[in-house]
């Protein structure tokens, strides 16, 4: 393995893998990007071609084989695969901030948390709110039996309101539980919940394999060198879950989130025959349209030969099978 396949912290604080993009903006470009989100009071609900109504994703939820996944909005998805239950980074709530303050959806999760089937494994790629949320994983049940399983220093979250069974990763750490193997993978981001415990935990991409079938799920991420390792290391995938959204300003999130384009750069190089776009639609944590990622992400496929048909975009609440994957 190369200088990227650790995550150990310098002085205290975790780093962003060899070859990973900078944060090199200027201070007045923060603060201008803050008041704009200050500002911005423009409302947003996606329609009936981008979400699904309660009722309908929960028929779908119920119809759902084994393997199959549900998207329920920004980085959640529920995951049916080898007989098991995945949940990932579960924000359900109405607020991605502490005690009520911050970015409000504008897209209501299409099935509440304590609706969901019994989750037997959660993960949790890191502690931003959009991600980590509390007020979700109050509401979720089962947590003598749920293993979680996320990354260094974040357990205590999760011991805290009860769950039994949790387990931190660092990166190219692997986890077996059942028929289900999860290997935590890098990602180019950082961590933080206040002022004062920025990157103090880690930030991490997940492989899920069991049964014949590699999913990857990006968390939150940028583009970076550490990619092609994933994909010779870890890959290939059958399916990515990959961020295609809050990226403007190009100046600031650069260096956390990929744009469409680079999206389809990042499943490319870990080796995915196919890929779902997330992190859109839900919550306006960027001053972009927050419905224009889709169409730049299958233009992009097309354009950059990873196939139109190959980058899928769903419905929030959708529900798809993935027995196909196999074929």
């Amino acid at each position: 393995m190369t200088e990227n396949s650790h995550s150990k912290p310098t002085g205290g604080k975790f780093r962003n893998p060899a070859g990973s993009p900078k944060r090199d903006y200027a201070t007045a470009t923060m603060m201008s990007f803050l008041w704009g989100r200050i500002k911005d009071r423009q409302q947003h609900r996606p329609g009936a071609d981008l979400m699904m109504a309660t009722a309908e994703a929960q028929a779908g939820l119920a119809a759902a084989g084994n393997p199959s996944v549900t998207w329920l909005g920004h980085a959640c998805f529920l995951i049916r695969m080898a007989g098991l239950t995945i949940l990932t980074d579960p924000y359900l709530s109405k607020t991605a901030g502490p005690i009520g303050v911050g970015p409000k959806r504008f897209a209501p999760a299409p099935i509440a948390a304590e609706n969901l089937p019994c989750i037997d494994i959660l993960l949790l790629s890191h502690n931003h709110y959009d991600h980590l949320d509390l007020e979700t994983l109050r509401k979720l049940g089962n947590k003598d039996k749920m293993s979680v399983i996320t990354t260094l220093g974040l357990a205590p979250y999760f011991t805290r309101l009860g769950y039994q069974h949790v387990m931190e990763l660092d990166w190219w750490q692997k986890q077996q539980i059942g028929k289900i193997e999860i290997e935590a993978l890098p990602a180019v981001h950082f961590s933080g919940r206040g002022a004062f415990d920025g990157n103090k935990t880690l930030w991490a991409s997940f492989a899920i394999r069991g049964n014949d079938l590699a999913l990857w799920f990006s968390g939150d991420t940028a583009e970076g060198e550490v990619f092609h390792e994933i994909g010779r290391q870890a890959g290939p995938f059958d399916l990515a879950m990959v961020g295609i959204g809050a990226y403007e300003p190009r100046a600031i999130m650069k260096s956390s989130h990929a744009n469409p384009e680079e999206a389809i750069g990042i499943v490319q190089a870990v080796r995915a025959r196919r890929a779902i776009g997330m992190h859109w639609g839900t919550v306006k944590l960027t001053p972009e349209d927050p419905f224009e990622a889709p169409e730049r992400f299958k233009a992009a496929a097309l354009e950059l030969g990873y196939g139109e048909d190959n980058a899928w975009i769903m419905k929030i609440g959708e529900t798809r099978n993935l027995a196909t994957l196999r074929s």
